[in-house]
Parts: structure tokens; sequence; C-alpha cells
């Protein structure tokens, strides 16, 4: 393909974007300190040299009230400025332009202080926020266009205003978060006062030769919410009060509907996007499960958008746009949609990075660069997993001769299994960009090698990634032939039957859920009819009735632990796999031991989940400086509680075990996995590290697994 639409240049608000690729905003942890503004900058940076048109910071709150987080960033003052001119300058650099996203949390934000349109609480943030006066509302308008005057000061081509997923300027706009009666709610009209007042504030503060970029929530895939017809209504008036782009937003963060994870089809929201574009005479921009140079050159060609917002493939491959230029797209690192390094990330407060690429996020730390050829070694690597792909390329990368060797006769290991998961597809893309990388560095692989320790002592360094096996657990009967391990069933070694008992509930019995409940490579249409997804422009929301089909298997998921199955899995995904399987009427069973396997099935014994000690108050009283007086009335809270507690102990001891006989033509073992380590006693272990799942077997970790590798290949 040319890419013609996707590398042209955009003209917008005086300012030159060179081509039609955008990072949209992503909260990295970079954000709300001022130690970390260097590495916010080298990040930003290496986008830039890849070639990106524009960026998009992560949000920066407009005051305390709007921050996402106790002490979370904000651009409030003039003395925050000169630390942002590290990022701008650096992208400028580069002829690349940056925008500062302008974010209120409103009820999301995680303090005891945030204030939205009324009072009600989020679903998915602990405290209950204030209602705002009208005094606070016009205050806070201000205070964007503060923000974005000081973001103009410190180098900014233009701001972005986050007014969707959810935040506040989406809560002002829903009836199921506003019910206000003065002038900013009570009609649909009103609702709109907000974000009309901000844009036209901003613009005045900031001029004319500024990017006013407006997220615009074109989906809001909750109930109570926005038509497309308000949706259209507020596009127009804000293009009338100074906006000079929109930006997709999809969904609310509470919404039930998955929105980025890897299971959503490419570009499923595009539609949304081209409703927008067709009602407005400035820019649009798509987002959301854009992830190569293909997809986003035909939404361009098809008249959906003018630009497209691609966050998690940019911190997959910051030369996105340079490969795309060179013509060479086959070794674009493609993004598979995993969140597990940076939106798990992001919410569990840690710094953002990528799977794919752990460089990402570390551009100033963990560089790869070239060896002196003096200093180059002959390093075996043995296994083609992620892990041993990785380290192979990389090793390869910086001037090392480099074997690659595999038993099997393909390149994957786990990798290739996940691939073979609905809604999984995308983890080919990984093979697909690591077996580019080995021609291109001209790795020597051995397909279908085992390497042994003669071998190997020719080599100056052996790095191990030989991966991991299944465990096979201690139960009687596991030889019968109802017995199926993962990986057998994965590859195509073995089939399951018409039900399946699934012995295993992490993440790879998850898998074989889904597996065994779906065929791979869902249509758009049927994904949205499966979560209730209607492109109607008159459903508010774009919300409706789910379309489920009979599954294809009757599946029993079973673990040992009492706790609630798939507790363990990634933050931002774990609900959608778990809501999956319930729609797929798969039946959770937990607290149970395996008792044997035979030609009746899988026998099981059930006991009850321990009851939970609960401590004494008043000692936590102590803790948290609890008035001495409240001490008589917690130590009667104690006696109950004792009380309680002691009748829960003693209903558990009372309760007898169920058995239960899961009459299956099938069990598949997905309990846990052991490494391979069987080369280790006959090498020199002064030349030998160990990586990935040969290093620690837990649960599948290929984040860990590529990190681990890349650092090796980093320090070798």
């Amino acid at each position: 393909m040319s890419y013609e639409h996707l590398l042209s240049p955009l003209e917008v608000s005086g300012v030159t974007l060179k081509n039609r690729v955008m990072m949209g905003s992503m909260h990295t942890g970079f954000e709300d300190k001022k130690r970390d503004f260097p590495q916010l900058a080298r990040y930003f940076a290496a986008r830039a040299e890849g070639g990106t048109a524009l960026m998009v910071t992560g949000g920066f709150a407009p005051n305390a009230t709007g921050q996402l987080s106790p002490f979370g960033s904000m651009l409030t003052a003039k003395r925050q400025v000169d630390r942002h001119k590290i990022v701008t300058d650096a992208v400028h650099e580069h002829d690349s332009r940056i925008l500062m996203q302008i974010l209120h949390a409103g009820r999301y934000g995680y303090t005891p202080w945030s204030k939205s349109a009324s009072n009600k609480k989020s679903p998915i943030t602990p405290f209950r926020p204030k209602a705002m006066t009208t005094k606070d509302v016009e205050r806070t308008i201000r205070d964007y266009a503060t923000s974005a005057r000081l973001a103009k000061e410190a180098g900014y081509d233009g701001v972005e205003i986050m007014g969707s997923e959810g935040y506040l300027i989406n809560q002002f706009l829903a009836a199921r978060t506003n019910d206000r009666t003065d002038r900013f709610g009570g009609s649909a009209e009103a609702r709109m006062t907000l974000p009309r007042e901000i844009v036209r504030a901003v613009r005045d503060a900031a001029g004319e030769d500024f990017i006013v970029l407006y997220r615009i929530s074109v989906a809001d895939l909750v109930d109570n919410s926005q038509t497309f017809e308000e949706i259209s209504t507020l596009a127009q008036h804000l293009q009338a009060d100074g906006a000079s782009m929109f930006n997709s937003g999809i969904g609310w963060h509470e919404a039930r509907i998955p929105t980025i994870v890897t299971s959503v089809p490419r570009a499923a929201f595009a539609w949304a996007t081209g409703k927008l574009r067709a009602e407005v005479d400035i820019p649009v921009i798509a987002s959301n499960r854009i992830n190569t140079p293909e997809v986003a050159e035909q939404l361009l060609a098809d008249g959906l958008a003018d630009m497209v917002s691609m966050a998690r493939p940019l911190l997959a491959d910051p030369d996105f746009v340079k490969k795309t230029e060179a013509g060479r797209t086959d070794l674009i690192n493609t993004c598979i949609a995993c969140n597990q390094a940076c939106l798990d990330h992001t919410f569990g407060g840690k710094k953002v990075s990528c799977l794919v690429n752990p460089q990402a996020g570390r551009e100033g730390e963990l560089v790869l660069l070239p060896v002196p050829k003096q200093r180059t070694k002959s390093v075996a690597v043995v296994g083609a997993g992620p892990a041993g792909l990785a380290a192979a390329t990389n090793l390869a990368d910086r001037g090392h001769a480099v074997t690659l060797f595999e038993t099997r006769d393909h390149l994957g290991g786990q990798f290739r299994l996940a691939m073979n998961i609905p809604g999984k597809e995308e983890f080919a893309e990984t093979l697909r960009y690591f077996t580019r990388r080995l021609e291109k560095l001209k790795v020597e692989v051995r397909l279908g090698t085992k390497a042994d320790a003669g071998v190997l002592a020719e080599f100056d360094h052996v790095v191990l990634a030989t991966g991991v096996v299944p465990r096979r657990p201690q139960i009687e009967g596991l030889d019968h032939p109802k017995v199926v391990m993962y990986d057998e069933l994965l590859r195509g070694e073995k089939t399951a039957g018409a039900s399946v008992a699934v012995v295993g509930a992490g993440g790879i019995g998850f898998d074989v859920s889904e597996f065994l409940l779906h065929e791979p490579h869902e249509t758009l249409k049927h994904w949205m009819e499966r979560w209730g997804v209607t492109d109607s422009e008159t459903v508010p929301g774009n919300i409706t009735e789910k379309v489920m089909e009979d599954p294809r298997r009757q599946v029993y998921l079973v673990q040992r632990k009492h706790t609630a199955l798939g507790k363990g899995l990634g933050k931002t995904t774990g609900w959608v796999h778990r809501q999956t399987l319930k729609d797929s009427k798969v039946e959770f069973i937990g607290g149970a031991t395996y008792d044997r396997i035979d030609d009746d099935g899988l026998h099981l014994t059930l006991t009850a989940a321990p009851p939970r000690p609960v401590g004494p108050v008043t000692k936590l009283s102590k803790k948290t400086g609890l008035p001495l007086g409240m001490v008589p009335q917690l130590k009667a809270l104690d006696k109950r509680l004792a009380k309680v507690s002691s009748e829960a102990q003693e209903k558990f001891d009372a309760a007898e075990p169920v058995t239960r006989v899961l009459d299956v033509d099938t069990v598949v073992i997905c309990a846990g996995q052991e490494s391979v380590r069987d080369l280790i006693p006959g090498l020199d272990e002064s030349k030998v590290t160990v990586i990935g799942g040969a290093d620690v077997a837990a649960e599948l970790d290929a984040k860990r697994a590529i990190k681990q590798a890349t650092e090796v290949a980093a320090a070798l």
C-alpha cells in the first residue's frame, strides 16, 4: 500500500501536521512528579523521532478537585511551566507537535475532595463526590482557561479537552449523572453549557494559533446518556465555539462493554466517528483498536476520519510511522491490546510500559547499544518462545552472533498456543514481527533441533529460554482417555467432546474455556450483537439487548481455591473474560478437591469457604486515633463481631463436604506449569543465563519473559 492518506499533511489552526497519525493520551505515571519529566520527555521524543505527527499527554487537572489521585498531575501555576518545556522542546526538535490534555476527573477522582455535576457516586471509585455549586462550575471554567494559557506558555501546540470516557464534562452531559437545576442542567441543551463555555474560555485565553482538540464521546455505552442527535448538536456548537478538531471517545470507564481489549475487533467503533464526521466541518479523529497502518489507511480512504489516534500501538513501536514511510510495515512491532503493561500498570499506580516492547517508558534506561566488534560473542539461545525470540533478536541487533535452537518445527512457544484463543488472534502479529526480525538480522535458526550440552559448549554464552510444560497434578485417573492437557488441545493434537470440565481457573483455564466455546476471528457484527452494541442514532448510549447464541459446549470451570474464579486475571481485562464465560453459561465451581477421573467423569468433593476472621475494632481505633469516648461502643461491637465469627466458624465446622460428579466427555488439565531446565546440569553455569518460564514457572507471564530477555540482551 502507498498509505497516501495516512502520510499526507493536515493543516489545523495554523499548524501543519506532517501526517495523519496521532499518539492519543495515555497516563504514563511520569506526569505526577517533577523529577519524572525528563523521562516523560524521552518517552515522547522517541515517538516524535519515529515520525508521529501529533502527540497528546496524559491528563493534567485544571484544579485540585479534578485530580485523578491525591497530588496527581495538574497545570495550575506559572511555576510548573518550566518542567513542561523539557517535554515540548524534545518533541519540537523532531518537527512533531504535542498537545497537553486537560482532564477533570469529576466523580472518577480517587480523592475525598472530588466534585462532580451531582453527588452520585461512581461504581469504580471509593469516594462520593460533592455536587459542584454554580460558582464551583464557573471557577472550573476559568481554571480550564488558565491551564490552557499556561500550556501555551510551556510550548504546547494546543490542548485536548477531555470531554469523554465518563470524566467531568461527560458527567455534565448525561442525565444519568446530572440532576442539576441551574443553567448547567435540566435539559440536553443546558447540559451542554459546561463544555461550550470551556471551549470558548480556552480559545479566548490561548488565541487563534493554538489547537483546541475536543475529545467528544461518540458512543457513551451506558444507559440514560446521550443520543447521537445530542452528540451531533454538541459538536456543531463546539465547532462554532472555537474547537479545532474532534477526537473520538468511546464508552465510559464504568461501561460493561469492552472497548480496547484484544478481543474487540480492529477499528470496532469507526462507524461512530464516521457519523460524526458527516455532521461537522473540522477534522475528526478515529480511535480505539487501530493498530496497523493498513487499518488506519483504509479508515481515512473510506472517509470515516481525517486522522487516526493510536496510543498503545506507539508504545509497542515508537517507529511505527517511520517504518510505514520506508515501506517496512513488516517490521512494525504490533500492539496486541493485551493491556498488561500499559493500562493495568496505570490503574495499578505503576509506570507505563509495554509487553511486546519493554523499552517503552524506559527510553533512557533500557538501551540496546551496539557492542564493539572485539567484544561480540557467539550466543546460543535455546527455545523460541517469547523470551527466546526477544533475546535472540535483541542480542543480534547489538552485534552478537546468535544461533536459535527450537525442538519444535515452528517458532512461538506459548504465544503460538495463545493466538489460537478466540479474541487473542493478535498474538500472531508478535510472531510475525519476531520472524521478520530474525530474517533481517540473519540469526541462524535451527528448528526441529534439540540442543545438547556438547553443542552448547561451543558457544561463548548460552541463554536458556526453554519455557514450560503443563504440570500434571496428582489426580487418580489422570491417564484416562477423557483427559487432555491444555497444550494438546490448543495445538489440535486432541479434541474435546460436547461437555468439558476445565481443571484450573487461572488465565489458561479461562483461555481454554473460550477456545471451547467460541470460533476465532469473530466478525464486528457478531461482536456487537454479543455485547449489546447498536449503531442506531436514536438509542441513548448505543446499548441494546445482547443477542446470545447457544454455547458450542457445556463447560465447567473448576478450581481448588475458594476465592472468586478469575480473581487473578488482568485488572482491566479480567472482567471481560469473566463476563464472556458467564454469558456462555459456563458453571464456575470453587473449593473443589479432585478425587478421581473415570468413565463417569470428574469426581469432586466440594467444601464451603472458611469464614474470614474479623479483628477487634478497638485495636483499629487506637491506630486511627478515634476518640476515647467511643471505646465502650467499640468494645460492645467487638463482642457482637466475636459472636458472629464464632457462629460462622461453628457452622463451617459442622458443614459436611458435598460430593459431585461432572458427567463430561473431556477433562482439560490447566493446573499450572513446570520449568524445563534439564539442560542446566550439563552446562558451565558461569556461561548460562536462564530466562522466561525456564526461570520462573508461575502463571504464564510473557510480560516478565520479554522484559527479562531484553534486559539480558542489553547487559551481555
